[in-house]
């Protein structure tokens, strides 16, 4: 099965100073297959080998930030070999059951976000429309969030009887209780709610949302480089000492369980869930929520 040509899924841009890292799937919401994680990485890394570079600004093309994971568009290819770049493991291709899964997932999703969590220049989330499940980890990788006021969020993923995406922050981001009834009730979540709960720096009108982005951006470029990537990694270690790093590697096993109890009593690992399936349940629950 060929994956087809996209053209550029992640286009590159610096002005004055912040390099603009965009998904460019429109088409499909920007959902992430693994060409474009694997670009998105090396984007990131010209950011940072670029000297002129002080912030970098992660931001989506079209109506939508990121539907989240390609889990149904012809370009999904989580059959594709690729060159690890975030963990020492085997292949994934060709491997059986579990295997397979754990080891592309350790990579591309839970092993990438880490690696992205650290990269040693400031970077800034610019959010509009959907950010769903894989969206969320983009965005929480990143040390700023700045949402327009039409944007909203979800991890609807216990719908397949998983607990959470794989970049499992939910308690470090959301706060625990927030975090179980978004998980529990797979209901999106607002901008406005999210800067409540202190997911969301600044959460501005849609027209005004690349205009304030960059006066945050700005004036974080004029901070002295090493003592802004001094504070970032000061920032994260506090929160791996509260315990974040460890929690996602005890959630990401409980992940795998999941997909492994689906496959045995459902039709899948993902409990007979695709993306129209998953869109619907979204649908109706937050209809009814109503």
């Amino acid at each position: 099965m060929t994956v087809p040509d996209e053209g550029d899924v992640v286009t590159y841009d610096v002005r004055d100073g912040v390099a603009f890292v965009t998904l460019n799937r429109p088409d499909y919401r920007n959902a992430q297959n693994s060409v474009m994680t694997y670009a998105l990485d090396a984007a990131f890394e010209r950011a940072v080998e670029d000297d002129d570079v002080k912030v970098i600004v992660l931001a989506g093309n079209g109506k939508h930030f990121s539907a989240g994971h390609d889990i149904g568009t012809p370009g999904r290819d989580h059959h594709v070999h690729y060159d690890n770049k975030a963990v020492m493991w085997w292949d994934h291709v060709d491997k059986p059951g579990g295997d397979q899964r754990y080891a592309r997932e350790m990579e591309v999703y839970l092993g990438m976000c880490r690696r992205w969590r650290e990269i040693p220049k400031p970077t800034i989330a610019m959010i509009q429309g959907a950010c769903i499940a894989g969206g969320l980890m983009l965005a929480w990788v990143c040390d700023l969030i700045v949402a327009s006021d039409d944007a909203f969020f979800s991890d609807p993923v216990v719908r397949m009887g998983i607990p959470g995406v794989e970049y499992f922050a939910h308690p470090w981001m959301l706060g625990p209780r927030f975090a179980k009834e978004i998980l529990f009730t797979g209901d999106r979540f607002t901008a406005q709610r999210a800067y409540e709960v202190g997911m969301v720096n600044r959460v501005v009108p849609r027209e005004d949302l690349e205009t304030e982005t960059l006066a945050i951006a700005g004036r974080i470029a004029a901070m002295p480089r090493f003592g802004l990537a001094l504070t970032k990694k000061a920032v994260n270690q506090c929160e791996d000492q509260m315990g974040m790093r460890n929690g996602m590697d005890s959630v990401f096993g409980l992940h795998h369980f999941a997909h492994a109890h689906n496959a045995e009593i459902d039709t899948d690992p993902l409990g007979g869930m695709d993306a129209k399936s998953m869109a619907a349940s979204a649908r109706n629950s937050n209809e009814g929520a109503k």
